[in-house]
């Protein structure tokens, strides 16, 4: 179960990956086009104006079909083999599990038409059963059905993928063997499919109202509900587990429900677009969304973690100054930009559980602190250039110099805290391990880095599957015993983690992705 929920939450982050960059497009398209910000003249220049509004209404276009893009990306990423065969199958399934949805509801006289609020009103419901029944509906790729949001796409993604794993190398008899192998994997998923969207047409209204349940605690709770949401996401963080939260508050009912324009939108960051695309957005109503968002992360995303990086550096020994400076630095850099905080944060939440516990603990509080002041920086990474796009360029009343103004007294808080811990405790972080006979393995080499890690890996013959999310290489072995560790580490690794016998992640940060592909191509990796 770990392992599947492990690679689930790296499928989540696929299109997380194409929905930050089109969010900090519509963060900039949104000031271009304030007049309060670039003035009047700057807005009334038609041209550049028409230019700009098309990519406001592109980026708006990608969350507006993130279903679809969540039942791809499942597919892909839960698929062993034949990636491509799955993303097809999922592009199949998605459309088939609303077109039966679909069916079955228009055979129980449920359409746009006799959905819409109007109808229901003039058929003698009162306003608010009109629009609690209406927003149960949604339609999708033109196609009228269930409101499930990214759980449609998430569901019949998963299905395909369970279904590509078990037939993509099926043999059929001779007769009909052309429709064998991977060919077999769309005609299976389209005999499947409906069956599972029999099952939603039952069963989603009462998933629906348990996770609206959910939503409605934690709103109910204020800032503990925040403090809370942001403790654990960072606790989480060694499990990979923390992008299902993430994904639960940004695109379900647990991240709040508003009505925009007459339409319901569903989860924080689903509900902070829509109003980021609107020309005189409802500031209370983003300031409720953003509270699960970019804001709560960029104290100590910006300030607090590359403070514990200097920190770092300040209490490693003398001769190994040097040699951490680079590692340390680069990762302070992509924390503080991007907001991608795992080097850091696997060089000492293994080492010390006083600075793991202390460091989950602040981000709850800077998630309680910013929702308590009234912030509203949204998006979904943490780093400097949301705090820019979401909040410096957006104007005084996203109050961003709140978050700037914590984010200094975190910065001296982790030094100070960071210091004091691994001096008095003696933590092992970068510079100041224990010196061990293959600790100082160089890697002279790095055109060849697969190679390298695929040997320090116990060859090829060792390596089941090969995956990697935005920072972490995600390896299945038959034995993750015999994994070289201090090799693993020259070549660059932040981090390593066993999670059994069988899984390992090495933590590279930004570059994994590069790192990944040249694993392999050294191990000969479909």
């Amino acid at each position: 179960m770990k392992d599947f929920l492990q690679k689930l939450g790296k499928s989540l982050m696929m299109p997380i990956s194409i929905i930050a960059a089109a969010g900090i497009f519509l963060g900039l398209s949104s000031v271009l086009q304030n007049p309060a910000i670039v003035g009047e003249n700057f807005v009334s220049f038609e041209i550049v104006q028409n230019i700009i509004g098309f990519i406001r209404t592109l980026a708006s276009a990608l969350f507006g079909n993130l279903p679809i893009l969540f039942a791809i990306a499942v597919a892909i990423g839960m698929a062993k083999k034949e990636k491509a065969t799955a993303a097809f199958s999922a592009v199949i399934g998605f459309i088939i599990f609303h077109i039966t949805l679909n069916y079955i509801l228009g055979l129980n006289g449920f359409n746009a038409e006799t959905t819409s609020i109007d109808y229901l009103v003039s058929n003698g419901d009162s306003l608010l059963k009109a629009t609690q029944t209406a927003s149960q509906y949604e339609t999708v790729l033109g196609i009228f059905t269930l409101r499930m949001n990214v759980f449609g796409g998430i569901l019949s993604g998963l299905l395909v993928a369970a279904l590509h794993n078990r037939f993509y190398d099926i043999e059929l008899p001779l007769a009909i063997s052309f429709f064998g192998g991977k060919r077999f994997v769309p005609i299976i998923t389209t005999v499947t499919v409906p069956f599972l969207g029999l099952l939603m047409y039952f069963v989603w209204p009462f998933l629906g109202i348990g996770i609206e349940g959910i939503g409605n605690i934690i709103a109910q709770a204020g800032v503990f509900g925040t403090f809370l949401f942001g403790f654990l996401e960072r606790l989480l963080v060694p499990t990979g587990l923390h992008h299902i939260l993430n994904q639960l508050v940004r695109f379900t009912p647990i991240g709040g429900v508003a009505v925009i324009d007459g339409e319901q939108t569903v989860g924080a960051l689903n509900i902070f677009n829509t109003l980021l695309a609107q020309d005189n957005p409802d500031m209370n109503l983003m300031a409720q969304a953003t509270r699960f968002l970019a804001q709560g992360k960029i104290p100590f995303m910006v300030f607090g973690l590359p403070a514990a990086c200097y920190a770092m550096y300040k209490t490693s020994r003398s001769g190994e100054k040097k040699k951490v400076k680079g590692l340390l630095y680069a990762a302070a850099l992509a924390s503080f930009t991007t907001g991608i905080t795992e080097p850091i944060e696997f060089a000492f939440i293994f080492v010390s559980p006083v600075l793991y516990l202390f460091h989950a603990f602040m981000a709850g509080i800077s998630f309680m602190l910013m929702d308590l002041f009234n912030v509203i920086i949204g998006n979904v990474q943490g780093g400097a250039i949301d705090l820019g796009v979401f909040g410096i360029l957006q104007g005084l009343d996203t109050r961003w110099f709140v978050a700037v103004i914590v984010g200094i007294g975190y910065a001296f808080a982790y030094y100070f805290v960071f210091k004091t811990v691994i001096l008095k405790q003696n933590v092992p972080t970068p510079g100041r391990e224990e010196i061990t006979e293959g600790s100082d393995v160089v890697i002279k080499d790095k055109d060849n880095i697969g190679k390298t890690i695929v040997a320090a890996l116990g060859g090829k013959e060792n390596i089941k599957e090969i995956e990697n999310c935005f920072t972490r290489l995600r390896l299945v072995l038959d034995d993750a015993t015999v994994a070289d560790e201090a090799a693993l580490k020259a070549t660059g690794a932040a981090g390593i983690v066993k999670i059994d016998d069988n899984h390992l992640q090495v933590i590279y940060g930004p570059q994994v992705e590069g790192i990944a592909l040249k694993v392999k191509g050294a191990a000969e990796y479909e």
